[in-house]
C-alpha cells in the first residue's frame, strides 16, 4: 500500500542537502563533497558575471550616442535568462527538485515577438536582479566562506610537507604558527584532519541556505501561476461554448441538408412506385439515384468534419494528408513521427491543422502549403507555412482563437507569425509525457 508522501506506489524524492543536514552521518556522505563543490563553481562563475556585467554596462553607456550601444544594454538587461538557466541545473547538485522557468511563450515567432515578451515578464527584470546580487553580493561571500575552510584545513595539512621542504629547518604554518620540528607538524596535520568534518556543517548549511536563496528568487511567483490559472479557465469556458455551437451546426446541417434530401428521395421513389412502368419510370429512378448520391456524399462530409475515421485507423499523418489531397492549394506533408500519438493529442493537433489550412485556401493567396510535424525536447512541433499575402492574426477570427483554445487545454501553445507580405507560419507545441505514444 503506497505511503501518502509517495501516491499511486511513486518513491519518494531523493533527499536534498537540508534534509541530508539532520541525520546522522552527515559527514561520510558524498553531501558535504557537493555543497564544496557548489561553493566553488560559484567563484568563477560570479567572476565571469561580474565581468561581462561591467564590460555592457560601460561599453553600452559610452556607445550609446553612436546607437551601437543600445543592443549592448539590451543585452545587459536580457543577461539574468542565461544565468537563470544555469543556475537552476547547478542547485540540483544540492536539491534534486526541479526548479521551474517563470517565463511563457512568446505570442509569435521570431526575435521581435520574443524580445517583447521577455521584456515585459517581470521573471526577466527579477532574473537580472538575481544576476547584480549574485555578482556583486553572493560568489564574494561564497569565496570568503568556502576559502577560509579550505585554507584553515589545507594549511594545517600541509604541515609535513612544508616543513620537509624546508629541509626540516622550520615552517610557518597558516603564517602564524611556526614549527621547526616534526611532532608539532604531525599534530598540526592531525588537526587539519580533525577540522574537516567539522568545518562540513557550517559549509553544508551555508550552501543550503544559499540554495534556498536561489530557488526563492527563481522561482515562479505565485501571481504568474495564478495568471496562468485564470487564462486556462477562460480557454476552457470559450472551448465549451465552441463545441455546444459546433453541436449545434451539425444538427442543423443534418436536419436542414442530409434529412431534407432523404425526404425527397423517398417522395420521388413513392411517385415512382405510383407510375405506370411505361417511360416516365427511368427518368424518376434515375433521379432518385442522383438524390441518393448527393446525400450519401453530404453525410460523408459530415462525418469526415465531426471525426475522420481515417485518424482513428492509420493515425495523424495519414489524416493530415488526406487533408492535403482534399486542398485547393496544392499541399506538402512532411511527419516524422515515432508513432502513433495519444487520441486527444492527434485529435487537437488534426482540427488545429485543418483550420490553418482553410485559412490558407480563403484568405492567404498563396500558391502552395507545406505541413512539418515532428518532436522536439519531449513535444510535438507542427507547422503550417504558405507563401500567400500573410496578415493572418488569432484576433482578427474565432477561427484561430478556437485553434488557440482546443491546443491550450493540452497545455500547448499557437504561435502566429504572419508579416505583410508573408509567409505566413502558424506552429503548433504540444507537450507529450511518454504515456501519449503508442506503437
Amino acid at each position: 500500500m503506497p505511503s501518502p508522501a509517495a501516491p499511486y506506489g511513486d518513491p519518494p524524492p531523493s533527499p536534498g542537502l537540508r534534509q541530508a543536514l539532520r541525520q546522522r552521518g552527515y559527514v561520510r556522505t558524498a553531501w558535504p563533497w557537493r555543497a564544496t563543490l557548489y561553493l566553488l563553481t560559484s567563484v568563477p562563475l560570479g567572476l565571469a558575471t561580474l565581468t561581462a556585467l561591467l564590460l555592457l554596462a560601460v561599453a553600452g553607456s559610452a556607445l550609446t550616442v553612436i546607437l551601437i550601444g543600445i543592443p549592448l544594454l539590451l543585452t545587459l538587461v536580457l543577461a539574468g535568462i542565461p544565468l537563470a538557466a544555469l543556475e537552476r541545473r547547478r542547485l540540483r547538485l544540492l536539491d534534486p527538485r526541479p526548479v521551474a522557468a517563470a517565463h511563457r511563450e512568446p505570442d509569435g515567432t521570431g526575435l521581435s515577438s520574443w524580445l517583447r515578451t521577455r521584456l515585459q515578464e517581470r521573471a526577466t527584470w527579477r532574473e537580472l536582479g538575481y544576476a547584480l546580487l549574485f555578482a556583486l553580493v553572493l560568489w564574494p561571500l561564497e569565496a570568503l566562506v568556502v576559502g577560509t575552510a579550505l585554507l584553515v584545513c589545507g594549511g594545517l595539512i600541509a604541515a609535513p610537507p612544508m616543513l620537509a621542504a624546508s629541509g626540516g629547518e622550520e615552517a610557518r604554518v597558516l603564517k602564524i604558527w611556526l614549527i621547526d620540528s616534526y611532532p608539532p607538524a604531525f599534530a598540526a596535520l592531525l588537526a587539519g584532519l580533525v577540522l574537516i568534518p567539522l568545518f562540513a556543517y557550517p559549509l553544508g548549511a551555508f550552501a543550503a541556505g544559499r540554495a534556498m536563496l536561489t530557488r526563492q528568487l527563481l522561482s515562479a511567483p505565485e501571481a504568474g501561476l495564478d495568471s496562468r490559472l485564470r487564462e486556462l479557465g477562460r480557454s476552457r469556458v470559450r472551448l465549451v461554448d465552441a463545441f455546444e455551437a459546433e453541436r449545434r451546426r451539425i444538427e442543423r446541417d443534418l436536419h436542414d441538408g442530409a434529412q431534407q434530401r432523404l425526404v425527397a428521395l423517398s417522395m420521388t421513389l413513392g411517385l415512382a412506385r405510383l407510375e405506370s412502368p411505361a417511360e416516365p419510370l427511368a427518368a424518376l429512378l434515375a433521379k432518385a439515384h442522383k438524390e441518393a448520391g448527393v446525400a450519401l456524399v453530404e453525410i460523408r462530409e459530415l462525418i469526415q468534419g465531426i471525426h475522420p475515421q481515417v485518424l482513428t485507423d492509420r493515425g495523424l499523418q495519414a489524416a493530415v494528408e488526406d487533408v492535403a489531397d482534399r486542398s485547393v492549394v496544392p499541399v506538402e506533408v512532411d511527419f516524422d513521427l515515432p508513432g502513433r500519438l495519444s487520441q486527444t493529442v492527434e485529435t487537437a493537433v488534426y482540427f488545429a491543422v485543418c483550420e490553418a489550412l482553410a485559412n490558407v485556401a480563403k484568405h492567404s493567396g498563396a500558391g502552395r502549403a507545406r505541413v512539418t510535424g515532428r518532436t522536439e525536447k519531449g513535444g510535438l512541433v507542427v507547422e503550417v507555412s504558405d507563401d500567400g499575402v500573410g496578415g493572418a492574426g488569432t484576433g482578427r477570427g474565432t477561427g484561430l482563437q478556437g485553434v488557440a483554445d482546443r491546443i491550450s487545454v493540452l497545455d500547448g501553445h499557437l504561435l502566429v507569425s504572419s508579416p505583410p507580405g508573408g509567409p505566413t507560419v502558424f506552429r503548433l507545441q504540444v507537450p507529450m509525457s511518454p504515456a501519449d505514444t503508442r506503437t
